[in-house]
């Protein structure tokens, strides 16, 4: 069963991912069919990303206290009234107001997450969680078929399709998962030599070498400085996921079809290396391995504002900016469940927040700028500037930080000093 849960709950997300992203592929087309200014079509791409950040907060906790077989089929079907909404929309208003609706699509990732985590012991949730969050997917995704649907089809009949993948998952959700029985879970047994046995005193240990579990989670410096370094993280993959089209389009004249390809290879990447993040995260350092990302997305992003005149230039950085963004959101998600095992839903639903939140002020930030400036490098370089913060702050992280020695199972414990 718990195989059943993670990938039907990694396609529900990817599903979800595309309805939350369908909007950004045909942004300059909406911006000339209606006559918008730059920022308001950066408000046109960012205003899915804030609801669905906002709401991963009570969505996750819904999730730990709901189940996440019932809250995620709820939260498919309710996706049906906001795309029948916008397929009736004929006003730029109109637009923005069924996309604030259709912005709980983003939330589908607090409550996979929640869903999925309850089934895996620690020592995995690393590479589970990556695998669960391949669902990001979905902007890639969005990105190959929604012009070309767009052009073939038009908008409406394009919101309306998504219909039914939307309900297919639903029914998925539903007839095909469970959740996790707690009683059964948290009962010892006896069989200490079993392998059961071995699981529960994995978990015991795990649980006895997290010193954030008695306090409450919002006042645990953890939650913040996580939810920082997904600010950065995810925020970053969202923000390049969303904005790349437009800026492709924008500065190098490309048609919406390569620009949606070319933004679609980033998130491909960035997705793709979310469960090797995890997986490393496992088997090593995980502040450690932070410092690297945020190192190297600095670096990255400053090449990225000076090349902004070369296409070369921009996509390889654009590239190694994936790359690390993808290692950085699994490393991050490593340590969700490891502080917060109890309440990995809420948890995870405060730091997918805000780093959606980091996916937002970026569009709005480089549209505004833009205008203003007449170019897109300063605000790469304010990327820069917020990496190198979060650089710093994991890079202190990781003085203070002692691993302890690798248990059986070959996992390490990693205490991370508040």
């Amino acid at each position: 069963m718990k195989k059943n849960v993670l990938w039907i709950s990694m396609v529900a997300m990817v599903v979800s991912f595309v309805v939350w992203s369908m909007i950004s592929p045909v942004a300059p087309q909406l911006t000339k069919l209606y006559h918008l200014s730059d920022m308001q079509k950066s408000l046109l791409v960012a205003t899915p990303v804030l609801l669905g950040s906002l709401l991963r907060i009570p969505m996750g906790a819904i999730t730990d206290r709901f189940g996440g077989r019932r809250t995620y089929t709820l939260l498919m079907l309710y996706l049906v009234i906001p795309l029948i909404g916008i397929s009736f929309a004929h006003s730029f208003g109109q637009l923005i107001f069924w996309e604030v609706l259709l912005g709980v699509a983003g939330t589908s990732f607090a409550v996979g997450i929640g869903h999925v985590s309850k089934w895996y012991p620690p020592q995995e949730q690393g590479l589970i969680l990556g695998i669960t969050a391949l669902g990001n997917l979905g902007t890639a995704v969005a990105g190959f078929t929604i012009p070309t649907l767009y052009l073939n089809l038009g908008f409406s009949s394009t919101a309306r399709l998504l219909v039914i993948p939307v309900l297919v998952m639903a029914a998925c959700l539903w007839f095909f998962t469970r959740d996790p029985k707690r009683a059964t879970e948290e009962r010892p047994s006896k069989a200490t030599g079993s392998p059961a046995g071995a699981s529960v005193s994995a978990n015991a240990s795990a649980k006895t070498e997290q010193p954030s579990n008695n306090r409450s989670i919002w006042t645990n410096v953890h939650l913040w400085v996580l939810a920082f370094f997904y600010f950065i993280t995810f925020g970053g993959f969202m923000a390049f996921g969303n904005y790349l089209p437009t800026l492709l389009q924008s500065q190098f004249h490309l048609n919406p079809v390569d620009a949606g390809l070319r933004a679609s290879g980033f998130v491909l990447l960035a997705t793709a290396l979310r469960p090797i993040g995890g997986y490393l995260a496992d088997k090593t350092s995980p502040s450690r391995l932070l410092v690297l990302v945020f190192t190297v997305i600095t670096i990255a992003a400053l090449v990225f504002a000076y090349g902004l005149n070369n296409i070369v230039l921009t996509t390889i950085a654009a590239l190694v900016i994936a790359l690390m963004l993808g290692i950085g959101n699994g490393t991050v998600f490593k340590l969700v469940p490891y502080h917060f095992p109890q309440a990995t839903g809420k948890a995870t639903g405060l730091v997918g927040a805000l780093g959606g939140v980091g996916g937002f002020f970026p569009p709005l930030v480089m549209g505004a700028l833009k205008q203003a400036t007449g170019s897109y490098a300063v605000g790469m370089v304010l990327l820069a500037a917020a990496s190198a913060l979060a650089l710093w702050i994991a890079w202190m992280q990781n003085r203070t930080n002692r691993e302890t020695p690798p248990t059986a199972s070959g996992q390490r414990g990693v205490r991370v000093s508040a």
